[in-house]
């Protein structure tokens, strides 16, 4: 969504306006339920209903998707578009209107090229604080001018994407007595990189190769990218937001001043806790009693992480389930809007039987059972196309110790 930089506060008003702003003013300040936070955060993240959009479009409007693992893009997906076809997310990585690499909280995010040159830049104060704080690489890149090293690496780069040992050996060769491995989060955290296909394709593996963004899109990245613009469509996609929640998913500091920038073109609530929430006027906050059906997402889905209170998707009562056995972060099931409990999948090559197992906080009623049931096999046939069956089981989860 485009946004506009707001025009003067005062000038000319005639009476239009003058009613319009006490509407405006009257609207102020209503207080949002955390149902009604859920509602509204479900409707614009296409979690209460699918959608029949364009791949890309749903990219673009969520502002990217989590892609630590290169299948979650996929999952996310599927959860959130009627029809979801999975070679049309790995065409897209083929033409290079989309990419992976690292952007809010500096982790991997599946973005649109547009978004890739926009973003990046934006986020660069996060990875230069990550790099900064890197065990492995800050204690030896005192002293170390990093200029020559990045313009070494960028015509390495231009001149085929390279996998992490090749960079660590060429760095290695050029600059003898510094630590490669060091050098090597240097260039990652200080380039505009991208992992590259078939890295990222659907079931398809294949070994981390990166280049710069710069010449995997043939294009700069954007010089003075608007960092209200991003806040705006932040706000579009997972509002009702604090400006903790905008800090909380970008990581970014000094955000109060954008949102303030941005007051005149916003509609502000409070929560429960009496806390200032920011919206877009015409976006979709649904009747906090709209149904909400069930829903797998996968490993560190956005819609969990985006916020600075993560209440309007995790119930407080579930905080004290271990929903990490063995350490092992999981997919996630929402039921009724919330957190329910996590998934897994595996299967069988011996008998072409795909499981998925659903551990779970809750108290499981037969409709729950019955839905998630149906739901998770739709999972499992998307997941495992081949299987000749799906079945789901469940297991209650333990209380953290």
């Amino acid at each position: 969504m485009a946004y506009t930089e707001p025009g003067p506060a005062f000038g000319d008003v005639d009476a239009t306006d003058l009613a319009h702003a006490a509407i405006m003013s009257a609207m102020a300040d209503d207080v949002l339920s955390p149902r009604a936070l859920n509602r509204a955060t479900l409707a614009r993240q296409f979690l209460l209903e699918r959608v029949s959009m364009p791949t890309i479009d749903v990219i673009e409007h969520l502002v990217g998707l989590q892609a630590q693992e290169p299948s979650n893009p996929y999952v996310a997906l599927w959860s959130r578009l009627i029809d979801f076809d999975p070679d049309e997310l790995g065409q897209l990585l083929l033409d290079r209107k989309v990419v992976r690499t690292w952007v809010m909280r500096g982790t991997i995010h599946l973005v649109t090229a547009a978004d890739a040159l926009t973003l990046r830049p934006l986020t660069q104060p996060v990875l230069d604080g990550q790099l900064s704080r890197h065990p492995n690489a800050a204690p030896h890149l005192p002293g170390v001018d990093a200029e020559p090293v990045l313009a070494f690496a960028r015509d390495l780069f231009a001149e085929a994407p390279r996998t992490g040992t090749e960079l660590r050996a060429a760095l290695a060769a050029q600059f003898p007595g510094v630590e490669p491995a060091a050098l090597a989060e240097l260039v990652r955290h200080k380039l505009a990189l991208v992992q590259v296909p078939p890295r990222g394709l659907w079931r398809r593996s294949g070994i981390v190769r990166t280049t710069t963004v710069e010449a995997w899109l043939g294009k700069k990245l954007k010089a003075r990218p608007s960092i209200s613009d991003v806040v705006y469509r932040y706000i579009a996609a997972f509002g009702p937001a604090t400006v903790a929640d905008v800090a909380a998913w970008s990581r970014l500091t000094g955000l109060r001043e954008v949102v303030e920038r941005l007051r005149p073109s916003l509609r502000t609530f409070r929560d429960e806790r009496g806390r200032e929430v920011f919206d877009v006027p015409d976006a979709p906050r649904p009747d906090p009693e709209t149904p909400a059906p069930v829903r797998f997402l996968p490993e560190y889905d956005n819609v969990l992480l985006s916020h600075a209170d993560r209440t309007r998707v995790i119930p407080e009562a579930m905080r004290a389930v271990d929903f990490t056995p063995g350490g092992r972060v999981l997919g996630t099931v929402l039921s009724d809007g919330f957190l329910f409990g996590v998934w897994a999948d595996a299967f069988d090559r011996k008998t072409g039987r795909a499981t998925l197992t659903i551990r779970h906080g809750a108290n499981l009623t037969k409709k729950a059972r019955a839905a998630l049931t149906t739901e998770g096999q739709q999972l499992l046939r998307f997941i495992h196309a081949d299987a000749a069956a799906a079945e789901v089981v469940f297991t209650p989860a333990t209380p953290s110790v």
